[in-house]
């Protein structure tokens, strides 16, 4: 990264299904406030314990057509026949502001975001091994075996794209995984610039001497 030190940082975090990013995800936010997870926008319903607004700004076809028409939209995508897309104006007022952002995202879109946003950190979860997410998929008791058929298939399509970020993360321990995750966040807040920004009375007191 090549940092503008007055700007926050957004940070893309892509994964496929089954790997723990929402998990670690959470763990971080818990454990790191100065960070806020960018909430997207759906057409989908919200699902038991979602709040509109914490979780998904959930609206209509018809509105997120129209704010696709007028580009308010920085990536979208359709997923199982609902609509998700990121606005492009709230994260851009947000890293202005100095505000630290973490944005989940598949590999499509996070190729997206770094076209408008070059200066992000990427990072890609991966499971420690196929059959391993085969298992956690299974353990969900959530879908079936044609489902998880189709979604490990999308993993490995997922996968295949993780050369494409910063960052890369095998969630074997999830412990291990959580720490790794927070080395990345402390790095990029100890590179030159943010700290030549963040301290810059104490470099002019040795610059007066």
């Amino acid at each position: 990264m090549n940092p503008n030190p007055a700007q926050g940082v957004l940070y893309i975090v892509s994964a496929p299904s089954g790997a723990g990013k929402t998990s670690l995800v959470k763990a971080l936010l818990k454990a790191d406030p100065a960070i806020r997870l960018s909430v997207s926008y759906t057409t989908r319903a919200p699902r038991p314990g979602e709040t509109d607004g914490r979780d998904y700004h959930f609206v209509n076809r018809e509105r997120f057509e129209m704010m696709l028409a007028e580009g308010e939209f920085l990536e979208h995508a359709e997923v199982y026949g609902n609509f998700y897309g990121t606005s492009k104006g709230s994260i851009g007022r947000d890293l202005n502001a100095g505000r630290d952002i973490l944005l989940e995202i598949d590999w499509q879109g996070a190729d997206q975001v770094r076209q408008h946003f070059p200066q992000s950190a990427s990072i890609f979860i991966l499971p420690p091994s196929f059959s391993a997410l085969r298992t956690r998929l299974a353990g969900r008791g959530q879908d079936s075996d044609e489902v998880i058929e189709r979604r490990l298939a999308a993993a490995a399509h997922d996968v295949a794209h993780a050369d494409a970020f910063d960052y890369i993360i095998v969630n074997d321990d999830f412990v291990q995984a959580r720490r790794a995750r927070g080395g990345i966040t402390r790095s990029i807040r100890l590179e030159a610039a943010r700290q030549f920004k963040r301290h810059t009375a104490l470099f002019e007191e040795f610059r007066r001497i």
